[in-house]
Order: C-alpha cells, then sequence, then structure tokens
C-alpha cells in the first residue's frame, strides 16, 4: 500500500544488494546512508521513495535486474576469471547487485548482445534446450558459401558425436547471419569448419526475440525496457 514502510535489511537482501547479516555489519560501519543520512540500524524502517546509499553510491531496489551489454572482444562470460576481465567488469558499482550473471556465453573474441541477470528462473528457461530460444550472429567467414555448404550447415553437421539442430542463414558470399537455438562450445566457428570455412568476425545481434540496441558502443550497456523484458518472459 502506498507509504507502506519495509526494514532495511529486508529491502537490501530482496534487491539482491547485502544479506541481512552484511547489511548489519555494514551499518555498524557507517556505510549505509537514507536520505543522507548516516542509519544506526539494521531494522530501520525506509519506504520507496526513500534514498539509499551504500558507500555513497545510490543502490537500485529492484528484485530483479535484466541487463543489454554490447559485448567488446578480449571480455569473458563470467563472473570470475583469474586471467581474463569479465563482462561484469564493464559494469558501473551502482548497476552490480550481488548474484548478476551472463545469460549463456559468448566466446571471448565473440562481439554483441549478452544477457546479464539475477533472475534464475528466467535465465535457466532461456538457456534450456527444451525452450528452443534464438539466438541471432551476424558472421564474416574466410571463403564466400556455397549453396551446399548453406544447406549442411542449415540441416545439421555432426559435432560431439551428435547433429547440430536445424539452423537458418541468410548470407551474401562470405557474410551473413546465422540463427541457432543451441549453444554448443564454439559452435558456429566448428559448423563452419565441418564445410572447410572458418569464421573471421562474430557478433550476436539478437537473442530471445531482443535486438542488440544499436546505439550502444561496445562496452556499454542498458537496462531492458518492459516491453523488452515482457518479450523475453513471453518467448519461454
Amino acid at each position: 500500500m502506498p507509504g507502506s514502510k519495509t526494514r532495511l535489511d529486508k529491502v537490501l537482501s530482496q534487491s539482491n544488494v547485502l544479506s541481512r547479516s552484511r547489511t548489519r555489519t555494514a551499518v555498524r560501519q557507517g556505510r549505509i546512508s537514507v536520505n543522507g543520512i548516516i542509519v544506526k540500524s539494521a531494522e530501520e524502517k525506509v519506504s520507496e521513495e526513500d534514498i539509499i546509499s551504500l558507500d555513497g553510491v545510490q543502490i537500485n531496489r529492484r528484485e530483479f535486474f535484466y541487463i543489454m551489454l554490447n559485448k567488446p572482444a578480449s571480455y569473458v562470460c563470467s563472473t570470475d576469471d583469474p586471467a581474463s576481465p569479465t563482462v561484469l567488469n564493464l559494469l558501473d558499482k551502482k548497476d552490480l547487485p550481488q548474484n548478476l550473471f551472463p545469460a549463456g556465453r559468448l566466446d571471448k573474441d565473440t562481439v554483441g548482445f549478452v544477457f546479464l541477470t539475477n533472475d534464475g528462473n528466467l535465465a535457466h528457461n532461456l538457456l534450456s534446450p527444451k525452450k528452443h530460444i534464438e539466438k541471432l550472429y551476424y558472421f564474416e567467414c574466410r571463403n564466400p558459401l556455397s549453396a551446399e555448404d548453406i544447406s549442411r550447415l542449415e540441416t545439421g553437421v555432426v559435432l560431439d558425436g551428435a547433429p547440430t539442430k536445424p539452423a537458418k542463414i541468410d548470407c551474401n558470399g562470405n557474410r551473413g547471419t546465422i540463427a541457432l537455438t543451441e549453444g554448443r562450445y564454439h559452435q558456429i566457428k566448428r559448423m563452419f569448419g565441418c564445410v572447410g570455412n572458418e569464421i573471421t568476425f562474430l557478433k550476436r545481434i539478437a537473442f530471445g526475440g531482443i535486438y542488440l540496441d544499436e546505439k550502444l558502443k561496445e562496452g556499454e550497456y542498458r537496462h531492458l525496457t518492459v516491453e523488452e523484458i515482457r518479450i523475453l518472459k513471453n518467448n519461454v
């Protein structure tokens, strides 16, 4: 109801910012403020209109986050990697709640649309082979694809002892788009290898019916719109 208030530690826990115990610790350390005033108790009641900050950074109080990121090359789709920067390193601190993770992976040298969320149920459904969620990629390859090559790739080639699911290719010479409904290890590169070709550039341009925002430069991101979230959820 309007004007209702909730305990601070519960709000931060539900927003995946801090657990209740870590909230208590942060309060004792003077790290949390409400409307610019340092709070004294994790049990303090706050409303939806109150501005909560952690270490001087205003927190986003949404329970679930849905982010579109235009991934550059050299970043890995992981929450932690000892050897390379991860896609999470591209986010501002205010947009980095606990438990945020990339739903699916792009190869280190592949660029384009990475979907980041902390909604585990949605991510599970988007990645489930049973759901046939489509991913669309723009590619450039070493040699022009022949009609026979396209037919083989669309019908399915054998990887790791099992045929790939049907793909859709729209191609002009040595560049075009390919749509997949699965995501095996280095799948597109290995598929093209099966027809004696080589991928030289690969970019994911759509995921689950959502297209990469052309305004996003590599390394930039934004939160999904309400309509985009609806499209994703309807697809699963």
